[in-house]
């Protein structure tokens, strides 16, 4: 499937790429990518082989890929491909990029060289992670990700409130707990040894993508790997573009993506922003009826009593107002939100005003 783009250029969404991640970044359309998550070479620098204490070999990173003939190497490396995905990014969009303590302080440093905007540090924290054989050195048990927008005023995609519905109605914080890709989800050739020595677990994209993202948005992945992001991407209704270098990492992602069911699209449904529903002003609720002119308003405790005005003001404490101007006055705060501050009486029960508000947008949202 191809979507049209710059000077003609062709969108080519839902594929994975057979290429150098660089080159192939330059032929997609300008603006055209809604989200980037990137999990570029760690640039390890091992040097010999790493043994457990009982000299049996450590299955790590110690493919060509992975190598880097010095630090200014790696960073024009890396200056390279964020600058690519820079430019295919729409204005709007975000980028996500994971790495451990070898690179992604000099990562950081490029992405703010080249004008994005760090929104968080995230902690991806192991519930499993690999053990120190050698005793020398704490065991690293966390990947630190970075989450920028393309400057420091862009606009970009968060679904708050349904990182709050993902994690029982609190705040999501920037530490999150999964465990390392292992079981029934890790892709192995045959006779067991894995077919990518960095595959990351579904249920971090899962995530990231949900955060970051909407469903129809496109979801680029510049060093596919074992094809994570397409398939989080594909089941979550998002369209994906994915780049590997290697090809028998492509046709393994390839594989996984085709084995890979999308949800049903109901079930896509994400718990709505709150900046991203209708305003409605207080005096709507006066206009249509949901209250009168005359009604008194209290705080939940109260102590506070406030009358409403036919222009949707409120007046109490010899001033008035709007719900907020006035919620803000009687407590001798800066700032309030009088639509959780103020109540009303509803039987004998105070209620907040905000329940009000809430049908008024039933009423005034228009349909579909």
């Amino acid at each position: 499937m191809g979507v049209g783009g710059t000077a003609g250029a062709k969108l080519p969404l839902n594929e994975i790429i057979v290429g150098d991640s660089i080159e192939e970044l330059a032929r997609l359309p300008e603006q055209s990518i809604d989200l980037v998550f990137a999990d570029p070479p760690y640039n390890l620098q091992l040097s010999s082989e790493l043994l457990r204490p009982d000299n049996s070999r450590v299955d790590g990173v110690d493919d060509e890929w992975d190598k880097f003939g010095s630090f200014a190497a790696y960073d024009d490396f890396t200056r390279a491909w964020l600058k690519a995905c820079r430019r295919v990014l729409k204005p709007d969009g975000s980028l996500w990029v994971i790495g451990s303590y070898h690179n992604i302080f000099r990562v950081g440093t490029v992405l703010q060289d080249l004008g994005f905007w760090i929104l968080n540090d995230v902690i991806w924290r192991k519930t499993n992670p690999m053990p120190n054989f050698r005793g020398r050195r704490f065991t690293n048990a966390h990947e630190t990700m970075i989450w920028a927008s393309m400057g420091p005023k862009a606009r970009y995609t968060f679904n708050y409130e349904a990182m709050k519905a993902l994690n029982d109605e609190l705040q999501m914080r920037s530490d999150w707990l999964f465990p390392i890709c292992s079981g029934q989800e890790r892709l192995r050739q045959e006779g067991g040894r894995k077919a990518h020595p960095t595959q990351k677990p579904e249920a971090l994209l899962h995530r990231i993508i949900l955060a970051a993202s909407n469903k129809g948005d496109v979801v680029l992945d510049p060093f596919l790997g074992s094809g994570t992001t397409a398939a989080a991407a594909k089941r979550l209704g998002r369209y994906f573009i994915g780049i590997e270098r290697e090809a028998a990492y492509a046709e393994a992602a390839r594989d996984r993506v085709a084995a890979s069911a999308p949800l049903d699209p109901a079930s896509l449904k994400i718990a709505p922003s709150k900046r991203a529903e209708t305003r409605i002003p207080f005096g709507a609720l006066v206009e249509i009826g949901l209250i009168s002119p005359g009604t008194a308003l209290y705080d939940a405790r109260a102590r506070h009593e406030a009358e409403v005005r036919a222009d949707g003001s409120i007046a109490c404490a010899g001033a008035q107002g709007s719900i907020h101007k006035i919620g803000a006055h009687v407590q001798g705060a800066t700032a309030c939100n009088g639509w959780t501050f103020w109540h009303y009486d509803a039987e004998g029960t105070l209620k907040p005003i905000d329940a009000l508000r809430e049908q008024a947008r039933r009423q005034l949202e228009p349909r579909a």
